[in-house]
C-alpha cells in the first residue's frame, strides 16, 4: 500500500502524516507513507485544498485534517 500525504507543509499535512503513521500501526500494515509538497504534484491529483490523502493512487480525502480512527477506517 502507497499513502500519500499531500501538502505544503502547513500544520494539518503535517499532524496528517503523522496520524497516518499512527494509523498504519495500530493496524499493523504494511505501508509506504509519502509526502509530496510540490505544488505541481498536488494539483495533478485534482487537488485544490489542503490536506489531502491518496491511498494507492486514489484520492480519498481533500480539505480535512482525519483523526487516527478515521484514517484506520480509510485504511482497512
Amino acid at each position: 500500500m502507497v499513502i500519500k500525504v499531500l501538502g505544503t507543509g502547513c500544520k494539518k499535512c503535517k499532524e496528517l502524516e503523522q496520524n497516518v503513521r499512527m494509523a498504519i500501526a495500530q493496524l499493523q500494515i504494511d505501508a509506504q507513507v509519502e509526502k509530496v509538497e510540490d505544488i505541481g504534484k498536488i494539483m495533478s491529483y485534482g487537488v485544490m485544498s489542503t490536506p489531502a490523502l491518496v491511498v494507492n493512487e486514489k484520492v480519498v480525502s481533500t480539505g480535512k485534517l482525519l483523526s487516527v480512527d478515521e484514517l484506520m477506517g480509510v485504511l482497512k
